[in-house]
């Protein structure tokens, strides 16, 4: 197994960090990987905003619900789908610009954050730091739209924490592979032994590390899957331009 292929299948979310800063050569690096990435048509419909601020990353953490390695992390990166970018070129062309208004439009800007969100965590990791995730910043988008001055068109989908991790933590174990892999056809009929099975493993794995509140799989996804969690994104992607009925 290579270098990259070890450090991507050994991903761990890290959610404690030292206060040590991340270098500027770093961070270029790590965002030149996240520039690099496909974007759909060559849209390069993604921009990140880099926030090292003090108090905007502790703004950022209560924005995301209360989450403080937010602000414990000295470098916090928003992924935004950019449709104010493309709109200026397609009125360079001459013409207007609709794609934001469509489904499609949308699941490819999103799907284009996402390839960027994967780079910068790979890229942070292949240089010795720590990431996590972010997606809170969803629970309040009209928040970080105001914080980080974005324009109509655009859209805080997700973060990602980096830093000098304070402590290793353990890899979280997954379901089942044949879960995640089908060979020529979705295999439904493999899939509620291996979530019950899942639902085990990770209660072990709660017990292990110490987390009386771990919960089964099936709960935790349950808890959120059961409603609209995040009801703010409608309203305000719609108030940002962002339609879906084409």
């Amino acid at each position: 197994m290579n270098e990259t292929l070890r450090l991507m299948q050994a991903h761990r979310s890290n959610r404690s960090y030292k206060t040590d800063p991340v270098s500027e050569q770093m961070l270029d690096q790590i965002v030149e990987a996240a520039y690099r990435g496909p974007t759909s048509v060559n849209s390069q419909q993604v921009s990140l905003v880099v926030v090292r601020d003090r108090a905007k990353r502790a703004r950022i953490a209560e924005i995301a619900g209360g989450q403080p390695w937010i602000a414990q992390a000295p470098v916090f990166i928003t992924v935004i789908v950019d449709f104010h970018k493309t709109r200026l070129g397609v009125e360079k062309a001459g013409e207007t610009q609709v794609a934001h208004e469509s489904l499609e439009g949308v699941v490819a800007g999103t799907l284009d954050a996402g390839i960027a969100l994967g780079n910068l965590m790979t890229a942070a990791r292949s240089l010795g730091l720590g990431i996590v995730p972010i997606g809170g910043i969803r629970r309040d988008p009209q928040a970080m739209i105001d914080l980080l001055q974005l324009p109509p068109l655009t859209f805080p989908v997700a973060g990602v924490c980096v830093g000098y991790m304070a402590e290793e933590v353990p890899q979280k174990p997954r379901m089942g592979i044949s879960s995640f892999r089908h060979d020529e056809r979705y295999d439904q009929e493999a899939l509620p032994s291996l979530i019950a099975a899942y639902d085990e493993t990770l209660m072990q794995y709660w017990q292990q590390i110490g987390r009386p509140d771990g919960v089964p799989w099936s709960m935790r996804v349950a808890e959120y899957y059961q409603k609209a969690y995040f009801s703010k994104v409608r309203p305000v992607a719609v108030k940002q331009g962002f339609l879906c009925d084409k």
